[in-house]
């Protein structure tokens, strides 16, 4: 029932291989989840006044240009766009309120038009992108060329779906808030509950997938104030259920199980590198794995592994 794979280079020497790396990474848990897939990869942050944003269209031949020109005329006349599949890569120059107040009236007016809209919005941030797709894992890292991207961190799933729909909108990654995702191998039972006391907060669900209630919950803990080693604390008494969890953010890398630890787990680690899999297949072809350590992550106990920001010689900064 699903699986999960997250890298996080400690190396920046690394990073211009990071996708050659991860997408073995992804296929070998193509078993535990034919249904769709999709990745969370941090490259290229932008500077602090641009924001990147990944949408996804349901129509492959859809027009983005028309989109773009849009966002052109009122928001920045030097956007970029890129296509990338039934994606679309756009670099805009302004802050994160103005772009989602542009880009809601924006797709609200194509839906007008269309009766339904055909764009979704799947990751915001100054440092990640999110591609994600109904298919096989193999297909989806093939059309959105995974094996040539570079980044500092990557974070991937394979799903079987079981609480909601096969959708590319139900599959993982989840993003809810700047630079931050999650994957999740398991299910909530509390997730119902938790959704009202969310939407009371002020978030904003488009799917009915229990693991968008996770990833709500952590981007609102850390609107509040939290770090993310406090969130996942916090959840371990908030969220009921089982689950694997790994979770993105601009500069971190981060784990967490849940007190039973039902769902498997393996992690592996070197001076390089640290990785997790649902399975050890996952890690297999990593370098230098014969020498890592390898161990599975205990339940109820965090782990993060954080980057500083933008700083290409920084020490990498490693907890437990």
């Amino acid at each position: 029932m699903c699986g999960i794979t997250g890298l996080f280079l400690k190396n920046r020497a690394l990073t211009k291989d990071l996708g050659a790396l991860f997408e073995p990474m992804l296929l070998q848990m193509s078993q535990r989840g034919p249904d769709s897939a999709g990745f969370a990869i941090y490259r290229n942050p932008t500077s602090m006044n641009s924001i990147k944003v990944v949408l996804q269209s349901c129509e492959l031949s859809f027009e983005w240009q028309e989109l773009a020109m849009e966002l052109k005329a009122s928001l920045d006349p030097d956007l970029t766009f890129t296509p990338i599949h039934n994606h679309c890569l756009m670099l805009v120059a302004a802050d994160e309120t103005a772009l989602n107040r542009e880009l809601l009236r924006a797709l609200a007016a194509l839906q007008g038009e269309r009766g339904s809209s055909p764009v979704s919005i799947v990751s915001i941030g100054r440092h990640i992108e999110i591609y994600k797709e109904v298919g096989t894992p193999q297909a989806v890292a093939e059309s959105f060329g995974l094996h040539e991207m570079a980044g500092s961190h990557a974070i991937g799933h394979t799903r079987m779906a079981t609480e909601s729909a096969v959708t590319t909108a139900g599959s993982h990654p989840f993003s809810t808030g700047r630079d931050v995702c999650l994957v999740h191998n398991g299910s909530l039972s509390n997730h119902n509950q938790l959704r009202r006391k969310l939407i009371s907060q002020g978030a904003v669900f488009s799917t009915d997938n229990d693991t968008e209630v996770a990833a709500q919950y952590f981007d609102i803990k850390l609107q509040q104030g939290a770090s993310l080693e406090e969130a996942m604390t916090a959840a371990l008494g908030d969220l009921d259920g089982f689950y694997t969890f790994c979770i993105g953010t601009s500069n971190g890398f981060a784990v967490l199980r849940d007190p039973i630890a039902c769902k498997p787990a393996v992690m592996a680690e070197t001076d390089d590198w640290v990785a997790i899999g649902s399975e050890f297949r996952a890690l297999a072809e990593l370098p230098n794995i014969d020498h890592a350590r390898i161990w599975e992550p205990e339940p109820a106990v965090p782990y993060l592994w954080e980057n500083a920001l933008d700083v290409p010689d920084a020490d990498t900064r490693a907890q437990r």
